[in-house]
């Protein structure tokens, strides 16, 4: 990753952290080009059309401004369970066994590619959150077709396939 897709991520990750103390848990995009736009969605985990919805607003902003690069950031729940992790909306219930709140995030720059991560969280008793070290993945992965940011991706990558299909 190169120090300006990181100073990008750091951007929407600290963001997206805050919204988290907050008990908020938007979705948000931060794209690059001719200047530098940060999009949020409140919505964009209550199903996958809004997701898909939200990612393809992102991409034609981000087509407008020419992007180079972007960092797409959301809370979720993960369960790793072998070599799967299943991603969930984060809810107000109690997490299950096995269960890790975090936020997820993938990042993407025409000339370095594209890297997943997560900076995963605990709360303390009074709720509020404590957020851990960033983790990049770096073993080969294969996301999940509803990973946040994958419309995004396929949009300004233009793969093959309708960016809004899920």
């Amino acid at each position: 990753m190169n120090r300006d897709t990181e100073i990008l991520l750091r951007n929407v990750a600290g963001r997206v952290e805050r919204a988290v103390t907050e008990r908020d848990c938007p979705a948000m995009v931060a794209v690059q080009g001719d200047r530098t736009l940060v999009l949020s969605d409140y919505d964009y985990l209550r199903d996958a059309p809004t997701a898909a919805a939200f990612e393809q607003r992102a991409a034609e902003k981000a087509q407008q401004i020419h992007a180079v690069r972007f960092v797409f950031a959301v809370p979720q729940v993960w369960l790793f369970d072998q070599d799967t992790v299943y991603g969930r909306a984060v809810a107000n219930l109690p997490l299950r066994e096995g269960e890790q709140e975090l936020i997820a995030w993938m990042s993407f720059d025409t000339d370095d590619g594209v890297d997943y991560g997560y900076l995963p969280y605990a709360r303390r008793p009074s709720g509020e959150p404590v957020f851990d070290d960033h983790t990049v993945i770096t073993v080969p992965v294969q996301p999940y077709d509803d990973f946040p940011g994958r419309h995004l991706l396929r949009a300004l990558t233009h793969e093959s396939g309708d960016p809004t299909s899920t």
